[in-house]
């Protein structure tokens, strides 16, 4: 990425916005142990993820409409324990260049969940219905830059998990990670790793910010 700064910021939902990591390890390590499943296979192939293609992946033969609503009524339960990082509305706030959300999440649980945790919700929203392929392919940062009219090369997208790196780089952005829920060498693929989200985007170069004093 060259010149002055991106031409959008893509971030990640859970991981980066929202703390939610132990609430989803608990809802998929309870949904394994109902199937019969290994929970630390489940809780590893959910990483980064949408529920359809990690329940693809780890029980083809069962329904997936009667798992999303087993699923459903688990995450409705942990849904009090989900926080917003403490940095991530300041630093949306802040923000002066366009930006968007690529996550795994599902379209009916992500604004009514942003919104609930005080954080602003932009009009480009990818969520999980948006796209053929989730996470790590690369079609939802692909199809954020498509709408906010902008080249995936002149894109940062910021995840805390491999899979989402992968689908970042494979969209041709450059890719921030943030080590919410992984080690730093785990996330070895970024272009460049963080402690917290705000030392994720200061450091996108050139972006402008409107600190509160």
């Amino acid at each position: 990425m060259t010149g002055a700064g991106p031409a959008a910021v893509l971030f990640d939902v859970d991981g980066v916005l929202i703390d939610s990591g132990a609430a989803h390890n608990r809802v998929w390590s309870a949904w394994a142990g109902l199937r019969r499943l290994d929970p630390a296979y489940v809780r590893q192939a959910a990483q980064g993820r949408r529920r359809l293609d990690t329940l693809r992946l780890v029980a083809p033969d069962l329904d997936i409409a009667e798992e999303h609503r087993a699923l459903d009524e688990l995450m409705a339960a942990e849904e009090v324990h989900l926080r917003a990082y403490p940095d991530a509305a300041r630093v949306l706030g802040a923000l002066r260049t366009r930006w968007a959300v690529v996550t795994s999440s599902r379209r009916e649980a992500t604004r009514p969940r942003m919104e609930r945790l005080g954080l602003p919700v932009p009009e480009v929203r990818i969520c999980a219905e948006d796209v053929p392929y989730g996470k790590p392919a690369p079609d939802g940062y692909l199809a954020a830059a498509a709408r906010l009219g902008a080249d995936p090369r002149h894109c940062t997208v910021i995840e805390d998990s491999p899979a989402g790196i992968r689908a970042g780089r494979d969209a041709g952005c450059t890719v921030h990670a943030v080590t919410t829920t992984h080690t730093k060498d785990q996330l070895a693929e970024a272009d460049a790793c963080f402690s917290t989200l705000e030392r994720a985007v200061r450091a996108v170069e050139g972006v402008l910010w409107e600190m509160p004093g």
